[in-house]
């Protein structure tokens, strides 16, 4: 089961190695020196002991201390060589999938974001990479390398005499059984501090996300009381892990030593009965006690291993994972300048959020949408940007179906203010043009057609003063007015303002909802409105309840007709 599991491991992984064949054959290369130089170690001791305490071979005197030294430099070249390369490609190649987690993750429908906790997905794409970058840039390659020391140092004690090499192989099997078992309960355990790390992660995004609420209600003390039980097991987890990684030492130690008293006392027959030199006898005994280090080390880099095949399963269930709004070919290449809903319906977990919606919506007019909270106006907008499909019926622009058009393109076209305000940490400038190169001319009449020039005219240093995170360097309403300039810098043929006013006091929300007037004139404009005083001058209201449209007119009209207008307009007063 391990090795279908290791086998799976590294089939994920090996199309990423085709592209560095030139560096995977150097780092062999250096592998080759490196197994070589230690086996070149142990055969030196012959000729030291027979020829030159023995015999006392002057020349060699010379000869072999030099050769020590030459052999200890290509060893040590050789692992240069190899670690340098390896640790080249493993981390090019974690590179590589770091950015395409990132990329599938960004491509998926908005309803995997609402199913998971952000400090999950943070956790998959850094401390699960992590583990695998540790196996793929170190723990692969010296787990290679000590092989082919392994393998290399056995043809060695097998060529000096293989009655007592075979002897001192009995003892290998003896491992397997016991190693396995280790394997299995250190990936289990690889699995759950993951998860553990992942809840971690995600109580720590809660609370950074959450101090200002955290700090007045004086609640620290019960989230330093939950942070400290993960904080626990994540303890727990990490100490039972080392104790079934460390097991693997005395195993290896005691196997050894059996291993090494037995040729000892072989070994020691060979030499009495002139069998065996001295020299021969100490040079397989070195290359045989070189051999235990590298079988220990692979001992302990199969368990660590476990870490990584954990780890990976879970990026690959994002990898391998495909989103649920498929994207059409047909690019929005055109002016939009009709939206239509056509007998859409929407469910969500087998819910009705939408029914039986009819609307549509010219170049030049502002729709609003109003109702209470879970009316539907929310699930209307998500139905425009694709983040939802619609069941039943369908959304056109110019009347051809939204479905049919490539995602990137269609939301090109359509720009989105919520009063969940996005800033960047950097300089109004760039925030203005988030994800666009920055034309400067560009940005100052945005500026200007969002109301915010005047007070951003007059600081220091003007559209390149840099925002603290989140903005806090700036008033609510003056954040707010420079994410619609955003959204006017990206020329859009559709504008939503979800809720933009809704957290601004009355002068900041008359500047907004004059920009709104001004950038709508020749565009569509959706408006859902918390204040009805922000949708006075609508050219259409919709009124929406349980996630239909009960009432749809201007302000006059809905006060004459709707009484579900006629409620929500006294409730609002």
């Amino acid at each position: 089961m391990i090795s279908d599991e290791i086998k799976i491991f590294v089939k994920r992984f090996f199309p990423y190695f085709k592209n560095y064949k030139v560096k995977f054959t150097y780092a062999i290369i250096g592998m080759i020196m490196a197994a070589g130089g230690t086996a070149l170690t142990a055969y030196m001791i012959k000729p030291v002991l027979d020829e030159i305490f023995i015999n006392k071979d002057e020349t060699l005197l010379y000869i072999v201390p030099f050769g020590l030294v030459v052999v200890y430099t290509i060893k040590g070249f050789g692992k240069y060589i190899q670690v340098y390369y390896t640790s080249y490609i493993g981390q090019d190649i974690i590179k590589k999938i770091r950015y395409e987690m990132l990329e599938r993750l960004l491509g998926f429908e908005i309803s995997f974001f609402h199913s998971q906790r952000s400090g999950e997905l943070i956790s998959r794409t850094t401390n699960d990479i992590e583990r695998v970058r540790n196996v793929v840039a170190n723990m692969i390659p010296s787990f290679m390398r000590e092989v082919l020391t392994i393998i290399i140092l056995l043809g060695y004690i097998l060529y000096i005499n293989p009655k007592m090499a075979i002897i001192s192989l009995v003892f290998l099997p003896l491992t397997f059984k016991p190693l396995s078992i280790l394997a299995k309960k250190m990936k289990k355990i690889s699995i759950d501090s993951q998860e553990k790390l992942s809840d971690l992660t995600s109580r720590l995004s809660e609370i950074f996300n959450n101090i200002e609420m955290i700090q007045a209600s004086r609640t620290h003390k019960y989230e330093l009381t939950n942070f400290q039980k993960d904080n626990e097991q994540i303890f727990r987890l990490n100490i039972k892990a080392t104790k079934t990684n460390e097991l693997t030492t005395p195993l290896m130690e005691t196997i050894g030593a059996l291993a090494a008293a037995l040729i000892i006392f072989t070994g020691g027959q060979e030499v009495i009965n002139d069998k065996m030199t001295v020299g021969a006898f100490f040079s397989f005994l070195t290359a045989l006690f070189m051999l235990y280090t590298p079988i220990k080390s692979v001992s302990k880099l199969f368990n660590q291993i476990q870490d990584a095949i954990a780890a990976s399963e879970r990026i690959y269930s994002i990898l391998q994972r495909e989103t649920k709004i498929p994207c059409g070919g047909k690019k929005v290449d055109f002016k939009i300048t009709e939206l239509s809903f056509n007998s859409a319906f929407l469910n969500y977990n087998g819910k009705p959020f939408l029914k039986d919606i009819n609307l549509t919506a010219k170049a030049g007019e502002k729709i609003a949408f109003v109702g209470n909270s879970g009316g539907g106006k929310s699930s209307l907008i998500n139905l425009i940007l694709r983040f939802y499909d619609t069941d039943r019926g369908s959304v056109t622009l110019n009347g051809v179906d939204i479905k049919e058009f490539d995602l990137d393109s269609l939301r090109s076209r359509i720009a989105i203010v919520t009063q969940r305000v996005y800033m960047l940490n950097d300089s109004i400038a760039q925030n203005v043009a988030y994800g666009f190169e920055v034309d400067r001319d560009k940005v100052i009449e945005s500026l200007k057609q969002a109301n915010a020039w005047d007070f951003i005219k007059v600081l220091e240093d003007g559209i390149d003063t840099k925002l603290n995170e989140y903005g806090t360097n700036l008033s609510g309403g003056q954040r707010q007015r420079i994410v619609i300039a955003r959204a006017i810098y990206r020329d859009p043929d559709i504008f939503i303002f979800d809720e933009a006013t809704s957290a601004l006091d009355n002068k900041s929300e008359k500047k907004i909802v004059e920009a709104i007037e001004h950038i709508s004139k020749n565009k569509i404009a959706f408006v859902i409105a918390h204040r009805l005083s922000t949708i006075e001058s609508a050219n259409q209201i919709v009124v929406l309840k349980d996630g239909q449209i009960v009432c749809k007119g201007n302000k006059s009209k809905l006060l004459e007709e709707c009484e579900e207008f006629i409620t929500l307009n006294n409730n609002k007063k």
